[in-house]
């Protein structure tokens, strides 16, 4: 009779293998686990795991790897008389830090202690010497999130994946929100223009407000920074066009604020949050590990609500700000459970503990370098001439089609940057000419034209050079 598994053993191996979300082979395993624990049976509990769906393994032969699976699902069925229905529901793998949140929080709100803000949850912290993430957890995540463009000047690799990240990022982030659109519908959107039909109109605008407060920090890395004027930008993106007062884009808030199905109640004087608000921002500054910034801009502004709404939108974009900056993969959110990040956030708000954002941060970030891995592959090594020339050939496009003059070789000779050297500025012509042979309305804002002012010289008859 075959011995039977404890779901203690097994539970073991899953911790230790969570440990590395970028995977570990069978010989690493041996080497972490109970020494008393024959290779065999090993490799049976790690085929009773794969069976369950718990981890999942990647690659062949030696090269095979363990990783943990990247959604765990539960399932409620009712049986009545004549009919039986089922629900599921999908949820990253949490730690059992992060169970214990996820159980608190699902308790009926009643239930629940209400709370205020904390300011020693901030006070702390010390940047630095604090870690919300392990330095063991960081060095994993730099090596996944290592980029082609780590040795290029800051944004580079986010410029190069620009349009893909603009879809994924826009819609992910969205769909936390609750908006409906699809993929595709927000890939039509954003490279067409086109609004899906049968959507609300603030649905819309929400996509396209994602769309322009990522291209802010793509494309003006140099300002777009951890500083208290970012977020307020991101925020005057994010919320234009949804808020019941415009007059609150972009400001922070100076009148009380509840959060919906929370026993939390954020700080309400207007002084006071401000205050906090730069201390925030300044804490954020110090912090050394681009992931580590990350992640504590995605705890501390939500928890301290400094808008009126669209919180939670603009720390999910304030969260790349150092990867973008750092050349790393970027945080997409794509395929991330609504419910297991509100659980998390909730777990922030009321318990003022991290553990479960942290596992949905761990999460979303393998994901995302997965879906980038293909598009790294992809890049062609970058031209050291482009690179050393990039402002000044935006400046020669933007100039062409700005002035109404024809993409040929007399006209941008003519708006030569003084930059460009003599003997460069044949090379740099025939660069121009091959930018404006691939220029399209879907991809001028790289040159930070927009589209009426892209299409206002398609019209003259820009394009014939």
């Amino acid at each position: 009779m075959p011995k039977i598994v404890s779901t203690q053993q097994l539970d073991q191996i899953v911790e230790l293998i969570a440990l590395y979300p970028a995977g570990i082979g069978m010989e690493g395993l041996a080497q972490i686990v109970d020494a008393n624990v024959p290779r065999r049976t090993l490799q049976r509990r790690i085929a009773t795991l794969i069976e369950q769906k718990r981890i999942r393994a990647e690659g062949e032969g030696r090269a095979i790897k363990y990783l943990l699976a990247p959604i765990s699902a539960s399932i409620d069925a009712t049986d009545g008389a004549d009919v039986m229905t089922a629900t599921v529901e999908l949820y990253v793998l949490a730690s059992p830090e992060g169970e214990e949140i996820k159980k608190y929080v699902r308790q009926p709100r009643q239930q629940r202690k209400p709370v205020s803000y904390q300011i020693g949850f901030l006070e702390q912290y010390r940047p630095n010497q604090t870690a919300y993430l392990p330095e063991s957890l960081r060095i994993q995540l730099h090596s996944l999130g290592r980029s082609p463009a780590e040795q290029t000047p800051a944004g580079t690799f986010a410029r190069d994946i620009l349009n893909r990240l603009l879809i994924d990022l826009s819609w992910a982030s969205s769909k936390l929100e609750g908006n409906t659109y699809s993929r595709l519908d927000t890939e039509r959107l954003i490279e067409f223009g086109q609004a899906a039909e049968g959507k609300d109109a603030l649905e819309t605008q929400m996509i396209l407000n994602h769309k322009s407060a990522i291209e802010y920090l793509v494309r003006d890395t140099e300002h777009a920074g951890v500083t208290p004027e970012t977020i307020i930008a991101l925020h005057a993106f994010l919320s234009d066009g949804l808020m019941p007062d415009p007059l609150t884009c972009g400001r922070i808030r100076n009148r009380p604020v509840e959060i919906g199905g929370s026993v939390y109640l954020p700080i309400a004087m207007p002084q006071r949050l401000e205050e906090l608000f730069n201390i925030v921002m300044n804490m954020a500054a110090e912090i050394q590990d681009p992931f580590e910034q990350s992640f504590f801009l995605m705890v501390h502004l939500p928890y301290l609500q400094p808008f009126e709404d669209v919180n939670k939108r603009v720390s999910r974009l304030a969260a790349n700000i150092p990867l973008i900056q750092h050349n790393l993969c970027p945080l997409s959110f794509i395929d991330v459970p609504e419910k297991a990040y509100v659980d998390a956030v909730l777990g922030v708000y009321e318990l003022n503990r991290i553990e479960l954002l942290r596992d949905v941060f761990v999460w979303a970030y393998e994901r995302s370098c997965q879906h980038y891995v293909a598009v790294q592959q992809q890049l062609v090594p970058p031209d050291t001439f482009r690179l050393r020339y990039r402002n000044e050939l935006t400046e020669a496009v933007r100039a062409i089609v700005r002035g109404g003059l024809l993409a040929n070789e007399i006209e941008i000779r003519s708006i030569m940057p003084a930059a460009v050297t003599h003997e460069d500025q044949p090379r740099f012509v025939v660069l121009a000419m091959e930018e404006f042979k691939a220029l399209h309305s879907g991809n001028a804002i790289r040159f930070g034209l927009r589209p009426l002012e892209f299409a206002a010289w398609l019209e003259k008859g820009g394009e014939r050079g």
